[in-house]
């Protein structure tokens, strides 16, 4: 795929979307009292996992997916060499820096020693990082630099701001990643894989083993899910596709294999971060994406999938919606109905809640608002 023409797969985008769509649920159902346990994450030790615990890998997953397209296209555009890899730097820094933000706003701060709301500060983040990364139409390009300039002033001043720790003197850092700082390095590690590799099947193959097995890192296990996303891409979209539906099967199974020999010595689990998980994980995200693929790009089975285009475009403002809803509610002392917070009312708010989402993102794409890393 290294040298073809970029081309767009609507199962991808479907993947997408759908991932999206139960991400807010699953972040929505979780703060709702007496839901089954496989409605939830798994915990820590139990040598487990649910269908929550495959959305983070599916996000991996995808990622390491798009990366043979989005390479492909930069080099189309005439992108090559320092200029390619200037843009996956930039784009990795920003997942970091908003992963550090995002996690710093959630525990550990001294609203005293900083002098304001959490929440507000919260708010003013996500408007300096729409003013980062937002995808300007102005003709001007002064108007459109400086309105970056002033978003990076902002997350600048805030992070200055920042006070942590009982007595206040904790500055800004990375408690850990956050999801989108996970998400940054797995992307990072795997764009400088698909640069060493070209693409050859055999050699990312031969790198998932090495992060899952001789690699003992949760980086490592992250990274392992975003290149079994771009094994998945090449055998369907690469130079040699022979019978990929054959091929993905055999990766699944095998990747199962690998999983279920590893789980005696590393138990299942998504907090961890095991290599089990991870594969398993895995292997349930290719045997999506095929029949994914199956109907929506062979079958042509597409109507159903227009709802979930606008959050596949948007991924990233679609994310952070429901982080700003919640800074700003706190913020101005609102809170949802207790109802909402337990039993059958509280799952069916949290579907609802997730296509309201999804609905709003429908809305930003048609007002042309946008974020693009």
């Amino acid at each position: 795929m290294a040298n073809s023409k970029p081309v767009r797969v609507q199962a991808i985008d479907a993947f997408r979307g759908i991932t999206i769509l139960v991400m807010i649920f699953v972040n929505t159902l979780a703060g709702v009292r007496g839901m089954p346990a496989w409605m939830d994450h798994a915990p820590a030790d139990a040598d487990a996992m649910t269908f929550a615990d495959v959305v983070f890998p599916a996000f991996l997953f995808i990622v390491g997916m798009s990366i043979p397209f989005a390479m492909a296209q930069r080099t189309a555009a005439g992108d090559s060499g320092w200029r390619l890899w200037r843009h996956v730097l930039a784009r990795a820094v920003g997942l970091l820096v908003l992963g550090v933000f995002m996690v710093n706003a959630e525990e550990g701060y001294n609203e005293a020693a900083m002098g304001m709301s959490i929440h507000l500060w919260s708010l003013l983040f996500y408007v300096c990082a729409i003013l980062v990364w937002a995808v300007y139409r102005f003709k001007e390009r002064a108007l459109t630099w400086g309105l970056r300039a002033t978003g990076v002033a902002g997350l600048l001043a805030l992070a200055l701001l920042f006070r942590g720790g009982p007595d206040g003197s904790l500055r800004l850092a990375p408690q850990w990643w956050g999801i989108l700082g996970l998400i940054g390095w797995a992307y990072l590690y795997s764009a400088v894989a698909w640069g060493v590799t070209r693409g050859r099947q055999w050699a990312l193959a031969a790198l998932i083993v090495a992060c899952t097995v001789a690699i003992r890192s949760e980086d490592a296990v992250h990274t392992s899910i975003a290149l079994c996303g771009m094994l998945t891409a090449q055998i369907f979209f690469g130079a040699e596709r022979q019978a990929p539906f054959l091929r993905a099967v055999l990766l699944a199974a095998g990747l199962a294999a690998l999983a279920l020999v590893l789980r005696p010595y590393f138990k299942i689990s998504k907090i961890y971060a095991t290599p089990s998980w991870g594969l398993y994980s895995s292997a349930i995200c290719v045997l999506l994406f095929a029949a994914l693929y199956w109907a929506v790009d062979l079958k042509r089975w597409r109507r159903w999938t227009a709802f979930f285009q606008p959050a596949a475009a948007n991924p990233l403002l679609v994310y952070i919606i429901p982080f700003i809803v919640y800074a700003a509610m706190q913020y101005c002392h609102l809170s949802f109905p207790a109802v909402l917070g337990a039993g059958w009312p509280g799952l069916l708010w949290a579907m609802a809640y997730a296509v309201i989402v999804m609905v709003l993102a429908m809305l930003l794409n048609r007002m042309h608002i946008k974020l693009q890393l």
